[in-house]
């Protein structure tokens, strides 16, 4: 069974229009946002997703809105890809180094949103992209795809390589926890769902 979604949202801020599929394909991303760009490519890389993702937006006001929607975009998609989540490992973590930056994160397909996002990242702007987008995207990103998220960034000093870190700490984490486990017969959850 293909494990794929095709999303469209169009606001008065952006349009987003993105395709996914949980068991890999290329990568495109072209967002206006070229460090977003980068980030989500290196995502699917990581991921062993298939993703191709157009987006425009206001930004004229800030990539804040891009992002944003770029997330909520990314996390229904996954949501929708999984279906009734049967087979899935459920859980995945990475530990990922980056030169001197060190990001882990830890997912639970759990049918819980929530994000813990700690990072002590520089206030600096790459490129258009401000280093509080991050926590932006993923709490957009585990929102929507009802996954509870922890991401930490165990240390670093440059905000270009404490926030890819995070992504490919993000990117092995979910390889692993939406990968199927032949020894699972079911939904891995003694409530029977993982959807609500």
């Amino acid at each position: 069974m293909a494990r794929t979604a095709e999303i469209n949202r169009e606001t008065k801020e952006t349009k987003v229009r993105l395709a996914l599929d949980l068991d890999g394909g290329a990568a495109t991303a072209a967002t206006g946002v070229g460090f977003l760009d980068h980030m989500l490519e290196l995502l699917a890389r990581h991921g062993r997703l298939g993703l191709d993702l157009e987006a425009s937006g206001d930004l004229e006001t800030g990539a804040h809105h891009t992002t944003e929607d770029v997330g909520i975009c990314l996390g229904q998609a996954i949501d929708e890809a999984l279906g009734d989540r049967a087979g899935v490992r459920r859980y995945g973590s990475a530990l990922i180094p980056m030169d001197e930056a060190l990001a882990e994160c830890a997912i639970d397909i759990s049918g819980r949103p929530y994000c813990a996002f700690d990072a002590d990242l520089p206030d600096v702007s790459i490129a258009g992209f401000d280093t509080d987008l991050a926590e932006e995207f993923f709490r957009a990103v585990s929102n929507n795809s009802k996954i509870t998220l922890h991401i930490w960034v165990r240390s670093g000093s440059n905000a270009h390589h404490m926030i890819e870190a995070s992504f490919k700490a993000f990117a092995r984490a979910l390889r692993e926890a939406v990968s199927i486990d032949p020894e699972e017969t079911g939904v891995p959850s003694t409530k029977g769902t993982l959807t609500e």
